[in-house]
């Protein structure tokens, strides 16, 4: 495949006109740009910020079946969650991988012992096609031997069970960017959706302006959908398909913290002694992940941070199943946040709030215009099916059969990751560590940004001493990825804004990697490293009274 080069700055094509826009390039909007462009239709995608720059990037980063949605007796769910989970261990092998998974059974437990058996056989179930292994039940001793440092207090032994993990999924985000563009999708990213254009009420187009170059543009298209996720209330204001409520949007916040002494290796997933929620600690490349909290958000998601309540609430959590750990919010490297497009239901707790995914027609408003309510990390691909056969039903065109079930993403086109890392490493002079990162990340892209390093060989140089990052890394995603800034390069693409520092240690090198090779002047380079850090602002920890709240959450 060859991959597009960076994101043209210029408007759409003088003339064009599209079968259909999407308007956010979250996995569900690429999801959907991608299998309608790889069916024939004529597909531009506008994204306000940048790919994957949302709520997808802001989850547990576990490809799931959803067990816990058996409460909620959503059975159809789970098995298309796990019917999906399962395809994307086999089309992108080289990011979404099979974790296992620790469920302690306490005596505390809001559920029983006897719930969560029956419960784990009934995954086991409907995850008949599954490649990894059913459930297992461990005894009380087993399950200390095989975590130590858990708490062992009123502790009858775990289950042990299988999902999956994409480490980042900024990247899945990435990858199916370049699979919609490589089928003719035109992508406009840092473009906000301003409105839409109608003649009575049919929509003809979709009103934009890049924020980065101030242009206002006109996409004519028969059809639009509204895939922006939490911000699509926010995407209808002031048009005829405005004025009533869709999202419930539900805050869901994470802390970052390096691996401590008595760490599970196991992702451990566990209810709550606070209120029964299901908690989780997760091994995070080489972080832990602790996550996470359900909490009504009506702001505006752009504004997504971690509170105070939400800090100590996580804290007093893990602190309680692992006693040893004694985590304080001076070990919290940072935090982040996202917001779940939910259904707007009232009356309903955010824990109750159906996960399932609603396709919803604005007409007779405005004819030819969908919004996607709600959708998951793990089933973007089938809603997409979903909402690709509804949008041929609208263009009143036989849709062709959806075969993205069967495509490789781009960077799984080798069978042996690890033999294919072993040449590179025959053939390059950088390190094993680092071809190693390479594949991690991109899969059999990575001899791609090897080979910058032969015109340049001073591209195959660290620029990040944490990560191993190579400045390959930063020109090969801004050539062929559709970066348009800075931020998008090292917080979506090459995952050093993802480290330990949030990217502040590489920041200055990398901006002047890329100054060098994008031909930035003085000015551009600053305003990029100051628009980095202001972004980054929004991982920070509250400290305001937290060591009040630390001592009252242990």
């Amino acid at each position: 495949m060859t991959a597009p080069k960076e994101h043209p700055t210029k408007g759409p094509e003088a003339g064009a006109v599209y079968d259909l826009v999407v308007i956010g390039a979250g996995i569900n909007g690429l999801g959907i740009a991608r299998d309608a462009a790889l069916r024939g239709l004529r597909v531009a995608l506008v994204e306000k910020e940048d790919i994957g720059s949302g709520t997808s990037s802001w989850s547990g980063r576990l490809i799931h079946g959803g067990l816990r949605y058996l409460e909620q007796g959503d059975i159809r769910l789970v098995r298309e969650s796990l019917r999906e989970r399962e395809i994307l261990f086999r089309l992108a092998p080289h990011i979404v991988k099979p974790v296992p998974l620790m469920m302690p059974f306490y005596r505390h437990n809001r559920r029983s012992h006897w719930t969560i058996r029956a419960a784990m056989i009934a995954y086991d179930v409907l995850s008949f096609d599954k490649s990894p292994s059913n459930h297992k039940v461990l005894s009380r001793a087993e399950t200390l031997r095989r975590f130590p440092q858990m708490s062992d207090d009123g502790l009858d032994g775990a289950a042990i069970f299988y999902d999956g993990q994409v480490v980042w999924s900024e990247r899945l985000c990435a990858e199916v960017a370049l699979q919609a563009a490589a089928e003719g999708c035109h992508i406009f990213t840092h473009c906000r959706v301003d409105g839409f254009t109608q003649d009575g009420q049919r929509l003809t187009g979709v009103t934009y302006t890049d924020e980065l170059t101030g242009e206002r543009h006109t996409l004519q298209t028969a059809l639009a959908v509204n895939a922006a996720g939490p911000w699509v209330d926010k995407v209808l204001e002031g048009q005829t398909a405005g004025g009533k409520r869709h999202i419930g949007g539900a805050k869901g916040s994470h802390l970052v913290v390096d691996p401590f002494p008595g760490a599970p290796t196991d992702v451990v997933y566990y209810e709550s002694r606070t209120d029964g929620r299901l908690v989780l600690v997760i091994p995070w490349g080489e972080k832990i992940l602790i996550g996470t909290t359900d909490k009504k958000f009506d702001e505006n998601p752009d504004l997504a941070r971690a509170d105070e309540a939400e800090v100590g609430y996580l804290l007093s959590e893990v602190n309680s199943l692992i006693p040893s750990a004694n985590l304080t919010e001076a070990d919290i490297l940072y935090t982040y946040s996202g917001v779940r497009p939910l259904p707007y239901i009232p009356d309903q707790s955010e824990w109750k709030v159906p996960r399932s995914h609603v396709i919803h027609d604005h007409a007779p408003e405005c004819r030819g215009l969908l919004s996607i309510i709600g959708g998951k990390l793990t089933t973007y691909r089938s809603l997409a099916e979903e909402t690709v056969d509804e949008v041929f039903q609208r263009l009143g065109r036989k849709a062709p059969r959806c075969t993205t079930h069967k495509i490789l993403f781009p960077g799984a086109r080798v069978s042996d990751p690890g033999a294919y890392a072993a040449r590179l490493a025959d053939t390059t002079s950088v390190s094993r560590e680092t071809v190693d990162r390479l594949v991690s990340i991109y899969g059999s892209r990575a001899g791609d940004i090897l080979a910058l390093g032969t015109e340049t060989p001073a591209l195959l140089e660290v620029f990040d001493d944490e990560t191993g990052a190579i400045g390959a890394e930063l020109v090969f995603t801004f050539e062929n990825e559709f970066c348009r800034t800075l931020t998008d390069a090292l917080i979506r693409r090459v995952m050093v804004g993802l480290n330990g520092t949030c990217g502040r240690d590489a920041l200055e090198r990398a901006a002047d990697i890329l100054a060098r090779r994008r031909g930035w002047d003085d000015a551009r380079r600053r305003r990029e490293t100051q628009d980095y850090t202001n972004y980054i602002r929004r991982f920070d920890v509250p400290r305001q009274h937290m060591a009040a709240a630390s001592v009252a959450a242990q």
